[in-house]
């Protein structure tokens, strides 16, 4: 009966501890800024990192922000979305990372 008890003790406690492990605050940092706007980066290249965005979205942020004819969009082993686009007559590189900076070189 002890036995059982500590055990019983035990699995409530590592419940707790993972509950609360559950409902910590995010981190508060620049280690994963939000951003807040389709024409506005929070970095001047492309931030490697697990990305979300389908190629449609990736191609819908590039045109919001000026460019056309987007094409040979690939997602890299980055995470990052590449390709190129039109802007002002101009083909260029562009590239749409994690966060939705849209990059061009």
């Amino acid at each position: 009966m002890r036995t059982f008890l500590i055990v019983a003790a035990s699995t409530l406690a590592a419940a707790i501890t993972s509950a609360s492990a559950q409902t910590s605050p995010a981190q508060s940092g620049p280690q994963n800024p939000a951003v807040k706007a389709s024409i506005v980066n929070n970095s001047d290249a492309p931030v490697a990192g697990a990305n979300s965005f389908t190629r449609g979205q990736a191609t819908s942020r590039i045109e919001a922000r000026g460019y056309g004819a987007v094409e040979n969009l690939r997602k890299d082993h980055t995470g990052v979305w590449r390709g190129m686009a039109k802007k002002d007559g101009q083909l260029l590189h562009v590239s749409v990372d994690y966060q939705g900076n849209v990059i061009a070189n």
